[in-house]
């Protein structure tokens, strides 16, 4: 599992899988959400802007992400 900072939240879910190279753009960020290929804290997310905090756990294919406010 990879440790993501951030300086500010809450951010949007699609925002994170775009900028943390999870995805290739936002497009596609917002196609694997409403798919049903995240997952947030170990469940199914179709929300494309859902907000994400500290401590949140972003799954996506074989990758995971821990989001932590700096």
């Amino acid at each position: 599992m990879r440790e993501v900072e951030i300086t500010k939240e809450p951010v949007e879910l699609y925002k994170i899988l775009k900028f943390e190279g999870m995805v290739n753009s936002g497009g596609q960020a917002k196609s694997v959400i409403e798919d049903g290929l995240v997952k947030l804290n170990g469940t199914v997310e179709t929300q494309k802007r859902k907000k994400i905090m500290s401590g949140d756990v972003i799954s996506l294919w074989d990758e995971t992400i821990k989001v932590r406010l700096v």
